[in-house]
């Protein structure tokens, strides 16, 4: 909204000019976000916790300090990372960008159903939530139409190639069908793996806000010609305006985090969980880094693989390899602190996304 209404006048002004750059716009929606955030924290905080009284519902079968340590903690505090998120986002992108709307949309919709599963959860409507399947489903059908729309906007074989890190000329043509199933797979599986990361105060939050950072730099060098031809890698027209984006989440997830941090006022529910994992996801699919997120992210396919892992496990043997999944929880069993848990994890997130980022040179 700012970079259509100022940047018409820079030729006018010459101070202008700089709303038309990324880089100037992205700080301002981190800026921004971060100032959402952390102002409507306690007024959202407070409404969630007046409404749940019970607050967000703790397993039974987890650690038993949970239930003394976090009964009680509203939950959907996701609102506040959107709240922070969507209207910086609008304000700093330029919105004629296809891609920008994309990932609005499918971040927007995956909140939704996240909304309605912690909604039913503390409300006691449904304490299970909303059925899994209903969720997949759900969630399928955002993410086909999102990876359909990429598909469109690009309208060329790299659109429905999948490009391999380390290598600088290999593109595997999937076709549409086979790039919008993999397309799903990658939105849906990161959604769902940010959530099941979700599980200790600001365990998930920070990788988010990592995973974020690293993206907003790999969108910048896709959507710059010069910079993609100089790193080889493969140039997405119009994606350096996910930075903006990617700098309104750092800052709304830094606000968040002021009020997740140990020991958490609020947690971020599915609310939160799924709607960062799919714009993550979208992002990934959108610049042509879907195999990068897998290391980036690679916190979350540990904590997934676990739990897939423990369930397959369990029902072939009878047996459990991890002492309770997700791996956190696994940790927490053998007497880790949760602090060091979560700063620990936080850790393997900084490395990884360095080792994801140094695929950007090593071509």
């Amino acid at each position: 909204m700012i970079y259509h209404l100022l940047t018409d006048f820079a030729d006018q002004l010459s101070a202008l000019n700089v709303f038309r750059y990324i880089t100037f716009r992205t700080g301002a929606a981190m800026f921004t976000g971060l100032l959402i955030s952390f102002f409507l924290g306690p007024w959202v905080i407070d409404s969630l916790r007046s409404r749940q009284r019970q607050g967000q519902p703790i397993r039974e079968d987890g650690p038993q300090s949970h239930l003394l340590t976090k009964k009680g903690t509203p939950t959907m505090g996701g609102l506040l990372i959107l709240l922070g998120l969507v209207p910086s986002t609008l304000l700093w992108a330029d919105l004629s960008n296809p891609y920008v709307w994309i990932v609005l949309l499918v971040t927007l919709g995956f909140g939704a159903i996240g909304f309605a599963d912690d909604y039913m959860k503390v409300s006691k409507v449904n304490p299970a939530g909303v059925p899994g399947k209903l969720k997949l489903v759900l969630e399928g059908f955002i993410a086909l139409a999102a990876v359909y729309a990429v598909a469109r906007v690009g309208a060329s074989p790299l659109s429905t190639s999948l490009a391999i890190p380390f290598f600088k000329d290999v593109l595997l043509p999937l076709g549409l069908f086979g790039f919008m199933v993999f397309g799903l797979l990658v939105i849906v599986g990161a959604s769902n793996a940010v959530n099941l990361t979700d599980g200790l105060d600001g365990l998930a939050i920070v990788p988010v806000m990592i995973a974020a950072a690293s993206f907003g730099f790999i969108a910048y060098l896709v959507g710059n010609n010069v910079f993609a031809e100089y790193l080889q890698i493969h140039f997405v027209i119009g994606t350096g305006e996910l930075s903006v984006f990617c700098g309104a989440l750092l800052g709304a997830g830094l606000g968040f985090l002021w009020y997740n941090a140990p020991p958490a006022m609020v947690f971020m529910g599915d609310t939160g969980s799924l709607s960062l994992g799919g714009a993550l996801g979208s992002i990934a699919v959108a610049t042509k880094h879907e195999i990068v997120l897998a290391i980036i992210g690679g916190l979350f396919v540990l904590e997934a693989v676990s739990v897939i892992v423990q369930v397959a496990s369990f029902k072939l043997t009878g047996k459990r390899v991890f002492r309770m999944a997700p791996l956190h929880h696994h940790f927490e069993q053998k007497g880790w602190a949760e602090p060091t848990i979560v700063i620990r994890f936080w850790v393997i997130a900084v490395v990884l996304a360095m080792i994801g980022l140094a695929t950007l040179k090593l071509r």
